[in-house]
């Protein structure tokens, strides 16, 4: 290899390694840190004294909206793992049978992913508005007396906003296991309808094995988009009256009207650890079931 080479491969390596360390490691080791200090982003850093830890025992006991934030986080995954996910799975096994009008039908599928989520929450909060939005006028619930806030009642706006990230999220999983899918040797699935299995049999005993890199995948990004959700919830209501996320609350103690930036880092770093436990478990399961096979 001549010296060229060498530079080259040097800089090809090197320059996006300093950016992950720059723009993702660094800022994660600072907000673990910070989140064991006092700052208000000016002046000096003032460390927690005693045990340290009372940026976190003052979220999880003397912060109202932390545990409402938990639970509406823990929430959102799991709509998106038992309803997008499988929404998403079904969208890309019909498409994947070559319809006439596949590719238009997958173009339509596509297009919410294609929109900024600030697009999307705008377009929906249109379609929840109580006089003129079009759900309201559908169903006749747009009177003066018997109109549905959708976005303003605290016991319908979260799962209004969650049918918005599922419209999004799921044309995404589509995707991903459409490729998936079509990656799968043919050989296979004419091998299983030789041995008498239906369609339901040839694709959970032979086909949805196969995709397994493309689950651990799906499962990461599930988890990743269910937890830094905050542009929906952000745009239609700031985060408040029964919509509190953590994301929402990170970024109003960080750059809110009172900066607590150490605070607000304890908050990420729930996050963070929220988000790591179900994609470890899984990695640690798919990681034992390969050693037994």
């Amino acid at each position: 290899m001549s010296v060229r080479d060498k530079v080259v491969l040097s800089l090809m390596v090197g320059i996006p390694l300093l950016g992950v360390l720059f723009f993702i490691w660094f800022p994660a080791v600072a907000t673990v840190i910070l989140s064991f200090t006092k700052w208000n982003g000016i002046g000096g850093i003032k460390a927690i004294k005693a045990d340290g830890v009372q940026n976190y025992v003052q979220a999880a006991t003397n912060y109202p909206p932390f545990w409402p934030a938990v639970r509406h986080n823990v929430l959102w995954l799991i709509v998106f793992l038992v309803i997008a996910t499988p929404l998403g799975m079904l969208f890309a096994v019909v498409l994947d049978r070559n319809l006439r009008g596949g590719r238009i039908y997958q173009s339509l599928l596509f297009l919410p992913v294609m929109l900024s989520l600030a697009l999307i929450g705008i377009i929906w909060e249109l379609i929840y508005s109580p006089n003129f939005g079009l759900l309201n006028n559908v169903i006749g619930r747009s009177g003066q007396h018997n109109l549905i806030d959708w976005l303003g009642n605290p016991h319908l706006n979260l799962w209004a906003v969650l049918v918005e990230a599922c419209w999004r999220q799921a044309p995404y999983v589509m995707v991903l296991y459409l490729a998936g899918l079509k990656a799968v040797d043919p050989t296979l699935r004419e091998a299983a309808l030789v041995d008498g299995a239906g369609p339901w049999q040839t694709f959970w005993r032979v086909v949805f094995p196969t995709l397994r890199p493309i689950n651990v995948v799906i499962l990461v990004i599930t988890v990743i988009e269910s937890l830094r959700a905050f542009d929906l919830v952000y745009i239609t209501n700031g985060g408040n009256n029964g919509l509190e996320l953590l994301s929402v609350l990170i970024t109003r103690n960080i750059v809110g009207q009172v900066s607590r930036i150490g605070f607000g880092s304890a908050l990420g770093v729930v996050l963070l650890v929220i988000s790591l436990v179900p994609i470890v478990t899984f990695l640690v399961m798919q990681l034992r079931q390969e050693k037994r096979s």
